[in-house]
């Protein structure tokens, strides 16, 4: 099993900065892609970032030029840096991690972090 546990939510005016992380352990021979995604009220869920394990990124378009995503293969985490925070970026932010993992067949396998809140006042 693997567990996914997110940090660094919380309040900000907009134009302001927040960093969210999110720690990947259990099971794990190795992790391919990571991102963040979020989910307004009312509102599907919509990717944000992606990281491969390779370090190549992609962005929504809505946030290019103000969010970061990066990891550290070593501890098996990846953060979110975003800055020039915008009310439309107030969501519930998930992490996602596609790992091999260890059982019979070294499946892959995709786990959800529970979510952490980003609330920006305008």
């Amino acid at each position: 099993q693997v567990q996914l546990v997110e940090s660094g939510g919380g309040l900000v005016q907009a134009g302001g900065s927040l960093r969210l992380s999110c720690a990947a352990s259990g099971s794990i021979v190795t992790i391919n892609t990571m991102g963040w995604y979020r989910q307004a009220p009312g509102k599907q869920r919509d990717l944000v970032a992606t990281i491969a394990s390779g370090g190549s990124t992609d962005y929504a378009d809505s946030v290019k030029g103000r969010f970061t995503i990066s990891r550290d293969n070593a501890k098996n985490t990846v953060h979110l840096q975003m800055n020039s925070l915008k009310p439309e970026d107030a969501a519930v932010y998930h992490c996602n991690v596609e790992a091999i993992v260890y059982r019979a067949g070294f499946p892959r396998r995709t786990y959800w972090g529970q979510g952490t809140q980003v609330t920006v006042s305008s």
